[in-house]
């Protein structure tokens, strides 16, 4: 699984623990103003046509980088992999940002969790990772989260809710693919190239239901993709700090602070259901991290019995 191969396989020291905790917060600080940047610029431009804009205005932050792209060779099963992983982020973005036009920042957040478990799966299937017995239940737990969250049957569903379970399954085939590039390029050559192809990808999805912003919403999305370009650095500071089952429980801050500012500055009312969904989806993955974090440690490979 993706996120569970940066766990450290030796204790970390705890000035590095802080750190790593330090730097979880202020990524989680920065992917929440994202939300909330998003969600003020409202619905008068299409999800596409954003998604689009803000990679777009991201890819200036690899023009210091552009002399290193152009001399690395890739291969074409390099390029292919890159294309895969650029469509299948382009439409996970593309589903995020029109849930952000349907549902309330808290249920946006509580179910961005799923990402990890769906990883969890996927790996199963595409990488033939074992699915012990601890993570089937971690698994079955997150899915009771999600239950908790929609209630099918007792309150109104949307397609911003079937949006977010898209965004999860895409976005866990994406971290997969990553997976599979890390292990042979740089980590800033993958960085680099998902944000262009996911720009192309959006391109023409854009182009369809084209609104010409004002500057003002060209500049709210040039400062989404300053803040989530510097959360997806914090991040990897975070991780390069200190396990990530130390750094993973920081990250459930993220659904306090969308509950709180959903409701202070969108009038979003307090769902408790939300609240308790998110923090069981959220028990899941921490579980998982942990999990994957003490057998990394012990440097084996799991069998079935080894739960």
């Amino acid at each position: 699984m993706l996120s569970m191969t940066l766990a450290s396989s030796s204790k970390p020291k705890a000035s590095d623990t802080m750190l790593g905790v330090f730097w979880m917060f202020v990524t989680g600080l920065s992917f929440i103003a994202v939300i909330v940047l998003v969600k003020h610029l409202g619905t008068r431009i299409p999800p596409a046509e954003a998604a689009f804009l803000r990679f777009l205005l991201g890819l200036l932050f690899l023009l210091p980088m552009m002399k290193q792209l152009l001399a690395v060779r890739l291969t074409r099963r390099h390029m292919m992999l890159f294309g895969a992983r650029g469509a299948l982020q382009g439409i996970g973005v593309m589903m995020w940002f029109y849930a952000m036009t349907q549902i309330p920042l808290a249920e946006v957040t509580a179910m961005s969790y799923l990402t990890p478990v769906f990883v969890t799966l996927a790996a199963v299937v595409f990488l033939g990772e074992v699915l012990a017995v601890r993570r089937i239940s971690a698994v079955v737990l997150a899915l009771v989260g999600v239950a908790i969250i929609l209630r099918p049957g007792f309150r109104e569903l949307n397609g911003g809710h079937l949006a977010m379970l898209i965004n999860g399954g895409l976005f866990a085939g994406s971290y997969l693919m990553a997976k599979v590039l890390a292990d042979e390029l740089n980590p800033l050559i993958i960085v680099a190239m998902l944000s262009i192809c996911v720009t192309l990808v959006l391109a023409p999805f854009a182009a369809v239901v084209w609104v010409t912003p004002t500057l003002a919403e060209v500049a709210l999305l040039g400062t989404v993709a300053c803040f989530a370009t510097f959360g997806h650095f914090t991040m990897t500071m975070a991780f390069k700090a200190a396990p990530m089952a130390v750094t993973q429980p920081v990250m459930f801050l993220q659904l306090v602070w969308a509950v709180a500012l959903g409701a202070f500055l969108f009038n979003e009312p307090v769902d408790i259901w939300v609240v308790i969904g998110g923090t069981v989806i959220f028990g899941s993955v921490t579980f998982i991290t942990w999990r994957e974090a003490m057998l990394n440690r012990r440097a084996i490979r799991p069998r079935p019995t080894d739960t």
